[in-house]
């Protein structure tokens, strides 16, 4: 029997806690579930003893991977994984894993919902603008970026990715634009969907001199991380282009400036929120749950990403 802790400051629903918690029961596992902790201290003691770890959005430092003196395992319920220290993990001999996929089309559809928010001008009485006939890129074709391509199409909207370690036949098959470089994908499309991960070679990529690029109407929509984005040059963008607008699940650090001075142009959700689905909560929870019995019981790593 291993001893598996579920902690989340951002709880699971109380749903997707009971039927995580039976998959592991049902493995002959204890479980423990530590919600809404008040602090990191809190975290670094009550992982002391687990043998496997589930979170969210929770930090999973050095520090806390040199209490865990029995962790084997730490899975991500979600496909970002970078609040885990992974250079710290792997020297303590301990698996990180993702559940990529799972919140895919959760993020999918708030990126639609907020570029029509946006587009009816926040839902006020004023003339909008239609998605329809416009051009989408999709700034890295993984499992969101495939979701976001349906819909898109759905809405009637011409459909182009960038995905360098995506075979191009992947992307022509559904029947999306297979573009060569990232810049031409920006040269073409009004409205940009990033699902980008956050790493030393995406952080600030996204940049004014791929913005500037864009045509007449343009839209950056981000339900990936905030760290993508170059700060500067987007603030740039705003000034220099009145057509410039600006959506986001995270909101950026210049959030304050942005709004108060193109308020009109950009929108942020109060806090992350892509996965904050009844749906996706179970998906991920269960998955996660899933890949820890099977990495206990068989050492499947299929989802390791360290």
């Amino acid at each position: 029997m291993a001893k598996i802790l579920i902690a989340t400051v951002k709880p699971f629903s109380a749903e997707a806690v009971a039927e995580v918690k039976r998959v592991l029961e049902d493995a002959k596992h204890e479980v423990t579930v530590l919600e809404k902790y008040p602090d990191q201290a809190a975290l670094i003691k009550a992982v002391a003893d687990a043998d496997a770890l589930i979170i969210r959005s929770d930090i999973v430092d050095r520090e806390v991977l040199a209490a865990a003196r029995n962790l084997k395992i730490v899975v991500r319920a979600g496909a970002g994984y970078d609040n885990v220290d992974l250079d710290a993990a792997t020297g303590k001999g301990v698996v990180v894993m993702n559940t990529p996929g799972q919140n895919s089309n959760a993020v999918a559809e708030l990126a639609f919902g907020m570029m029509v928010f946006l587009n009816r001008n926040k839902l006020t009485p004023a003339t909008g603008t239609e998605l329809r006939g416009k051009k989408l890129g999709i700034h890295a074709y993984g499992a969101v970026g495939r979701i976001v391509a349906l819909i898109g199409k759905g809405f009637g909207m011409k459909v182009y990715a960038f995905d360098p370690y995506i075979d191009r036949i992947i992307i022509e098959n559904d029947g999306v634009v297979c573009e060569e470089g990232v810049e031409s994908l920006y040269s073409k499309c009004q409205y940009i969907s990033l699902h980008l991960p956050s790493d030393k070679d995406t952080k600030g990529s996204v940049n004014f001199d791929l913005l500037r690029r864009m045509p007449e109407g343009a839209t950056l929509v981000n339900t990936a991380r905030k760290e993508v984005i170059d700060e500067e040059g987007l603030l740039k963008m705003f000034r220099e282009r009145k057509d410039f607008r600006y959506l986001s699940d995270i909101a950026p650090d210049c959030k304050e400036e942005l709004e108060t001075s193109f308020g009109e142009r950009c929108f942020f959700t109060p806090k992350k929120m892509g996965a904050q689905t009844a749906e996706a909560n179970r998906n991920a929870g269960i998955a996660a749950a899933r890949q820890i019995v099977n990495f206990l019981e068989r050492g499947d790593t299929t989802f390791k990403v360290n």
